[in-house]
């Protein structure tokens, strides 16, 4: 099978790959029916990943129906529609069981497809651990619809709820890319005073102006000024930095109130500098790190409810034999482009 392969820094290709075959009692396989490319794949392009491991295939952004699944597999079966988790865990670890799934103790624990294992930018993928990985999908829910679910879906819902955010908060979220949107439509579950996002694109920006109208849009210059004009107690009460540029945690921390919620989703290519000095008196809680995707079934559930959308998310449809194309495209942000279904 067609594989889509990062082959070395700064070069993705394709490679041809036997299909997977089942490796362990606990895995599964699954041919893929939709996947999506992700920030992370183009972090690990440019070698801002060093696990990643060259001639893995990419992709750890997909759904799915399971083809075939090994003797202690109990949650799912062969013909299930499937959502696939960004995470590998095993579920019974010290991190698993406190919820820290990112941290799983597994040697394929934590961020593993497309990135230390074989991802599913192709025809079909071997998950491990599949009654933690995978999820069914109900029947109501098209795959366009749970795309998302495993990954940027599941690293905003999980930045809404380690955030602590309570009801009538003035919540600033940093920038309105995919992951971005994705945690303010999950923040919108806490009913939050007042969303203020900050981006720099000016296309971004009418996005969010056209699908969710009572938010504050704003540009990082302009941006203090808007959150001071907006908040009550000098500042937001809770900030999500999901932006990872070279200003967006200088901005993260300077737009919080004292004694706020700093929420740290993005991955940066280079170190941040945190300048305590500046900081002292501010008593903020930064919480920072990877996500912890272990919320699949509640999200499921609130989107086969139409709580949770994420259509408009999709902008664009291509082929997977099309996919450097729109790797360039998401790359450079070309033609509105928010999120691209591939299709196998």
């Amino acid at each position: 099978m067609k594989a889509y392969t990062y082959l070395k820094e700064g070069e993705l290709g394709w490679a041809d790959k036997p299909c997977p075959t089942i490796q362990t009692p606990t895995d599964a396989i699954v041919r893929v029916t939709l996947s999506s490319i992700c920030s992370s794949d183009l972090h690990i392009k440019h070698g801002a990943v060093p696990r990643a491991l060259p001639g893995i295939t990419l992709g750890h952004e997909m759904v799915g129906v399971v083809e075939s699944v090994g003797d202690d597999v109990r949650t799912v079966k062969p013909g299930d529609r499937v959502t696939v988790n960004v995470e590998t865990y095993c579920g019974h670890c010290f991190f698993c069981d406190h919820g820290y799934v990112n941290n799983c103790s597994d040697p394929d624990g934590g961020w593993a497809l497309g990135c230390r294992i074989d991802g599913g930018q192709t025809e079909y993928v071997r998950v491990p651990y599949a009654d933690c990985g995978l999820n069914r999908i109900p029947d109501s829910v098209s795959d366009e619809q749970a795309l998302f679910v495993g990954d940027i879906l599941a690293t905003g819902y999980w930045a809404v709820k380690i955030s602590d955010m309570k009801a009538d908060d003035t919540l600033l979220i940093i920038g309105a890319g995919p992951t971005g949107l994705c945690a303010l439509i999950c923040a919108r579950l806490r009913s939050p005073g007042k969303i203020i996002v900050c981006e720099r694109s000016a296309e971004r920006m009418e996005f969010v102006r056209k699908h969710y109208p009572e938010v504050i849009v704003t540009t990082p210059e302009e941006c203090i000024e808007t959150v001071m004009a907006n908040s009550l107690h000098g500042g937001a009460d809770v900030v999500m930095d999901i932006a990872g540029d070279d200003s967006s945690f200088d901005l993260s921390w300077r737009c919080a109130r004292p004694n706020a919620t700093v929420v740290i989703v993005a991955l940066y290519d280079k170190p941040q500098l945190l300048p305590l000095p500046l900081m002292y008196g501010k008593n903020l809680t930064f919480k920072t790190g990877g996500v912890d995707g272990c919320d699949s079934a509640e999200i499921l559930d609130l989107i086969s409810q139409g709580i949770i959308d994420t259509l408009p998310l999709i902008t664009h449809h291509v082929p997977l034999s099309r996919i450097d194309e729109a790797y360039r495209m998401f790359e450079n942000k070309l033609d509105g482009v928010i999120k691209i279904a591939v299709h196998p």
